[in-house]
């Protein structure tokens, strides 16, 4: 499970209540800003008042790039969000697809070329920086991009990257894996927040043997 890097002196073990429904801090461990040495470094705050920054040890994070350059990697934030829009998420989570995409690129010399040459395209195309392009300009570059592979890595990373973190888990109210404990009938089989409770008729009771 991949989590954001928070600076932090006494990060919190992190998870969710899954016999309350309640969650608790969010794992991020410590990665202070003097030991990143990479070819580019992504920071941020989470904002104040957000459920993530009451979860957090610190509100500041800051995560390393070894191949791509700050600017690159901004760009790829950029585009998640166009791919994968979540107001809730912070820009800590798509800094994760960043990584993920980095992290590729340090590997394959091949992929490291068609990440970059994607990127620029991204930024050519927006009169050069697509970050900071407004949001319909934004979604009109990347639709144009459809079928090329750089669109199809961006959009394919995007869904193990932006969903499988604490962070994500905590905005959307995923509680963790229950299986080994027995399954979800008795750990928040019905405990969905964002849709109306269904009748008794439509969902009854589960047989217990």
């Amino acid at each position: 499970m991949r989590v954001i890097f928070i600076a932090s002196d006494s990060p919190e073990v992190a998870g969710c209540g899954e016999e309350s429904g309640v969650v608790r801090k969010v794992t991020m461990p410590l990665a202070r800003r003097k030991f990143l040495k990479g070819s580019g470094v992504l920071l941020g705050t989470l904002a104040t008042g957000s459920l993530l920054a009451g979860l957090a040890p610190s509100t500041a994070w800051a995560l390393e790039l070894k191949t791509l350059s700050t600017v690159e990697g901004q760009t790829l934030m950029a585009m998640g969000r166009v791919l994968f829009p979540h107001q809730k998420l912070p820009d800590a989570v798509y800094a994760l697809l960043s990584k993920d995409l980095d992290a590729k690129a340090s590997g394959d010399a091949g992929a490291a070329k068609m990440l970059k040459d994607g990127i620029a395209w991204l930024n050519t195309s927006a009169g050069g920086n697509f970050a900071k392009a407004s949001a319909a300009k934004r979604e009109e570059i990347v639709r144009g991009m459809e079928g090329t592979a750089f669109f199809a890595t961006v959009r394919g990373q995007c869904v193990t990257s932006l969903y499988d973190n604490d962070m994500a888990f905590a905005v959307f109210g995923y509680p963790g894996s229950a299986w080994e404990k027995g399954g979800y009938i008795t750990r928040g089989f019905q405990d969905l927040k964002w849709l109306p409770a269904p009748s008794k008729e439509a969902s009854p009771a589960p047989f217990m043997g």
